[in-house]
């Protein structure tokens, strides 16, 4: 028996009972991903900041000098544009095989990046037609909030990159399909994101 077991014996005990504390190290438990945690957490604060963003907007429209921003169609385009690339992702999120996934993030990534040139194209008509950043506080609205939701999905561009670079190299494919859920999970959310600002901004 060791030092340390003879000091936390119990000699008043059973042999049976009289046994010291396993003091070694236990393994810990197989819980979230780190990379997971991080994920809501970032999608918690994303969440926050655009809650704000609907707040302000839905008070400033009560004041006399608002102006509504014309409803374009290519906004409806751009939207069914990120609608299809959450759809890719949510079903490359499905898959098992590395081939099959390379395919489903690259049609992801096209189709967000029809999402991007068409935001650009849609400020473009909107100058044009003279609604500029100061023409009236909707304006405003709509250029920072499509400014800011864009930078968001330029943001997820980078990680769905970096997630298609995995397919390519000796990553384990466990670890690419985590790096597949969490960029569906952040896609789904500026989808939602997106939908909720273009209801307010036309049909509200």
């Amino acid at each position: 028996m060791s030092f340390l077991s003879q000091i936390l014996s119990k000699p008043w005990l059973p042999d049976d009972e009289n046994q010291a504390p396993d003091l070694s190290p236990k393994p810990r438990g197989v819980g979230v991903p780190n990379e997971r945690v991080g994920l809501w957490i970032f999608l918690a604060v994303v969440g926050s900041l655009f809650l704000i963003f609907s707040n302000a907007y839905t008070e400033r429209r009560e004041y006399d000098d608002w102006r509504a921003v014309p409803e374009l169609s290519l906004l409806w385009f751009n939207t069914g544009m990120l609608i299809l690339s959450s759809i890719a992702l949510q079903w490359t999120r499905l898959l098992d095989d590395r081939e099959r996934i390379k395919v489903g993030l690259i049609l992801g990534g096209v189709f967000a990046c029809a999402f991007l040139v068409g935001q650009l194209c849609a400020w473009q008509e909107f100058v044009d037609m003279g609604y500029l950043v100061s023409t009236n506080p909707a304006s405003s609205f709509f250029y920072l909030i499509t400014g800011v939701h864009g930078v968001h999905v330029l943001g997820g561009l980078v990680a769905l990159l970096r997630t298609a670079l995995k397919t390519w190299g000796d990553y384990d494919l466990n670890q690419v399909q985590l790096s597949v859920s969490l960029c569906s999970v952040y896609w789904h959310v500026l989808l939602l994101v997106w939908l909720v600002f273009f209801g307010l901004m036309f049909f509200s």
